[in-house]
């Protein structure tokens, strides 16, 4: 696997990196990139020179999964999004893309990545309950119920460091994470 900077003139990965996108979040997160149109403007975004847009290729140049990375604060950068395509998804690829994306912003000076984890579809005892008036109760007893991803940013040594109640509408949380690097 080679892991490297997508380029603005690269539009065949542009075109998989959008298609990816959409693939790999149709199931839990359905509204968030529906369309290929969708794909296209949030790999648009990431290309933003701001940012870090990393993509991981197989042997043959095909695209397995990207990651995008934004300066947020003077030290902290926010990882957004984590993209794999779901034929090559629990093969490494994700695990990959974050140590590369945290060497990188570790070179740049930044303290920790943060991100956040939306559940618009019950993947997590967070999901479809009201979280208040003890969000943190919930968090501390929080279980993964269908695959949600917080398990594997667990796994890279991200811990959960809060919630946004209703962030994705009633009963459909973003669940905090963040990792120091230095």
């Amino acid at each position: 696997m080679n892991i490297r900077q997508l380029k603005k003139e690269e539009k065949e990965l542009i075109q998989q990196a959008a298609e990816a996108i959409v693939a790999a979040f149709a199931d839990s997160h359905p509204d968030a990139w529906p369309t290929l149109k969708d794909g296209f403007e949030e790999v648009e975004d990431c290309l933003d020179p701001e940012m870090v847009l990393l993509v991981a290729l197989d042997d043959a140049g095909k695209l397995l999964g990207w990651i995008g990375g934004r300066e947020e604060y003077d030290f902290a950068w926010e990882l957004h999004p984590l993209v794999v395509d779901p034929a090559t998804q629990r093969q490494g690829v994700g695990r990959a893309l974050v140590a590369e994306l945290e060497k990188r912003v570790k070179a740049a000076g930044a303290n920790t990545i943060y991100l956040g984890s939306d559940d618009v579809t019950g993947q997590t005892s967070l999901s479809g309950v009201d979280l208040y008036p003890d969000p943190f109760d919930h968090v501390r007893n929080i279980k993964n119920l269908r695959n949600h991803p917080f398990e594997f940013y667990q796994k890279c040594g991200y811990v959960i460091t809060g919630v946004v109640p209703d962030a994705n509408g009633p009963g459909k949380p973003d669940i905090m994470m963040a990792k120091r690097i230095q």
